[in-house]
C-alpha cells in the first residue's frame, strides 16, 4: 500500500496525460485542410467514440486521487500540485465532450460584397457561384472555409451556399 502512495503523483500525471490525449488526438488528425490517412482517421473516430467512458473514469480516478492526495500529502506545495494535476484532468475530460468544430464552424449570416471590377482572386482560387434572376453572386471557398455556410438572401430569395 505504501508503494501506491509514492506512485500517486505517476498515477496523476498518467490520468492528465490520458485526458489530454483524449481530447487533443482527434482535434489533430481530423482539423481542417489535412489530409487524413485512413488509420489514423480510424484511430481518431474510434478515440471520439470511447472518450466519453474513459472522459468519466479519468474524471472520477483523478478526483479521488486529489482527494487522497489532499489528506495523505502534508507539505502545501505538494499538496497543491496534485489538485492542480487533478483540476487540469477534470479541465481536459470536461473539453472532450464540447465539439469544438460547432464552435469554429458558424454560419456566414449576412456576408458583404464587393463589386467584381475591384475584387482580385488568385488565379486557380475557388469560388462557388450563385445566379438568381439576373443577379449573381460569388462566394471564395477561402472565405467561407471556416462557416461551410453562407445565408444570403439574392434576389429577394433566400439562399443557403455551401460545399
Amino acid at each position: 500500500m505504501k508503494s501506491f502512495w509514492r506512485n500517486l503523483d505517476s498515477w496523476q500525471l498518467t490520468c492528465f496525460i490520458a485526458s489530454f490525449l483524449l481530447l487533443v488526438y482527434p482535434v489533430y488528425v481530423i482539423r481542417p485542410f489535412r489530409q487524413q490517412g485512413a488509420t489514423e482517421l480510424a484511430v481518431a473516430l474510434q478515440v471520439m467514440r470511447v472518450r466519453p467512458v474513459l472522459s468519466i473514469a479519468l474524471s472520477v480516478l483523478a478526483a479521488l486521487l486529489a482527494f487522497r492526495a489532499w489528506k495523505n500529502v502534508r507539505p502545501s506545495l505538494p499538496r497543491l500540485g496534485t489538485i492542480l494535476v487533478g483540476a487540469c484532468t477534470l479541465i481536459c475530460c470536461a473539453l472532450s465532450f464540447t465539439n469544438v468544430y460547432e464552435l469554429l464552424f458558424q454560419p456566414m449570416r449576412r456576408p458583404t460584397f464587393k463589386d467584381a471590377s475591384t475584387t482580385r482572386l488568385e488565379g486557380k482560387e475557388q469560388v462557388i457561384a450563385v445566379k438568381v434572376a439576373r443577379t449573381a453572386r460569388a462566394y471564395p471557398i477561402r472565405i467561407i472555409s471556416y462557416h461551410h455556410i453562407v445565408n444570403d438572401v439574392l434576389a429577394g430569395v433566400p439562399i443557403v451556399a455551401t460545399y
